[in-house]
């Protein structure tokens, strides 16, 4: 037998504990002994190992089983108690996203006003672009790794709504389920990770930064240990996850238009099409001309990142602020605002949800 952890199980009646997690639970009876006056017993299910002892002094355990299907599960009842005390909750296994209702606000994030850095997964390091998150319906953060070479990640993948990787500093090399071999994501350039696609992140460039959106902003990251990446010699064509697509969006070539706020044009990341319009990526630069005036947007989540130059963001109700690279803002809809004397270097990343919506003069 392979070596194997258990889980002790304190027992008053033996025969009585065993009949439970047998009978109603399931569980299947791996050994037990001595057989004249049984005193322990191991049984196993839903992928635990526990071992029943009669007259053991550790606590009463609390066992969650995840369940594809609840209902199928100990006659469909959620909560147990077993003859010894342990508690049963029964839940599903994969549990609907749920995305909470957006509360807007507008708000601004400045870099210089020196909000902490902090150490997330696989030790890179995250500043909040959006501390309130909208009551949790949206995370934005900056993220870096200062000393490039090789990331301590593995194949891994989210419970999400939305995911952007915008490349802001540097590079990093990544590969994705179904997208065939590695490939460097370079500063300019994009992928959005659709819901549950497998992925790893292996290397990265001194100093690297990018912006990553995540939508809730609370979700599952869950790892992987079955699949290997790549896992395909070419990406395959059409492959969907919940709806969206794979994209991988690069800055070199992309084509420019009239952006939805006149005095501005865009270079559209395709996200939209792609996401069946869950959410819109494009990156701002500000065009010869007059300026704008200042206009209104019905979006449920409107996100800024100033990348590149300087700008004034003047908000209805609220004092004008000059925005410079690493600054972030929020607009909710309906309040008029304006983009006021950018610089000529002016560069802006832009993240809508939806990805099509309407922009009035104000």
């Amino acid at each position: 037998m392979e070596s194997c952890a258990e889980v002790l199980v304190p027992s008053a009646v033996l025969t009585e504990d065993l009949d439970f997690f047998t009978k109603v639970l399931s569980f299947r009876l791996e050994l037990i002994y001595p057989a004249d006056d049984p005193r322990v017993a191991v049984v196993s299910g839903h992928g635990l190992r526990l071992r029943l002892e009669r007259g053991a002094t550790a606590p009463a355990p609390v066992i969650r089983i995840l369940a594809e299907d609840p209902a199928a599960v100990a006659g469909g009842a959620r909560v147990l108690s077993a003859p010894n005390g342990t508690r049963i909750e029964i839940e599903a296994a994969n549990p609907p996203l749920i995305l909470p209702e957006t509360e807007h606000a507008f708000v601004v994030r400045r870099l210089a006003d020196q909000a902490p850095w902090v150490i997330g997964r696989a030790g890179m390091q995250y500043r909040d672009l959006i501390p309130d998150r909208l009551g949790g319906a949206i995370i934005a953060s900056h993220i870096r790794i200062p000393d490039g070479g090789p990331v301590p990640d593995m194949v891994h993948y989210h419970t999400i709504g939305f995911q952007l990787i915008f490349c802001y500093r540097g590079w990093v090399d990544l590969v994705y389920e179904d997208q065939g071999p590695p490939f460097r994501l370079s500063a300019g350039c994009c992928v959005i990770q659709p819901p549950q696609i497998r992925h790893r992140v292996l290397h990265a460039s001194d100093n690297i930064e990018v912006i990553e959106i995540g939508v809730p902003a609370e979700h599952l990251t869950t790892i992987d240990h079955a699949m290997t990446l790549p896992n395909t010699d070419a990406a395959v064509p059409g492959r969907e996850w919940d709806g969206q697509r794979f994209v991988h969006h690069r800055a070199e070539g992309a084509a420019w238009a009239p952006f939805r706020v006149p005095g501005f044009v865009a270079r559209d990341t395709t996200i939209a099409a792609n996401t069946r319009n869950v959410a819109g990526v494009q990156v701002v630069r500000a065009a010869p001309g007059d300026g704008a005036g200042a206009v209104r947007h019905d979006a449920d989540i409107l996100f800024g990142f100033v990348m590149e130059g300087a700008m004034t963001l003047e908000g209805e109700g609220a004092a004008p602020v000059r925005l410079t690279p690493g600054d972030a803002f929020v607009i909710p809809p309906g309040m008029a605002t304006r983009y006021a004397g950018p610089s000529a270097d002016f560069e802006l990343l832009e993240v809508s949800l939806p990805g099509a919506f309407t922009t009035l003069p104000a």
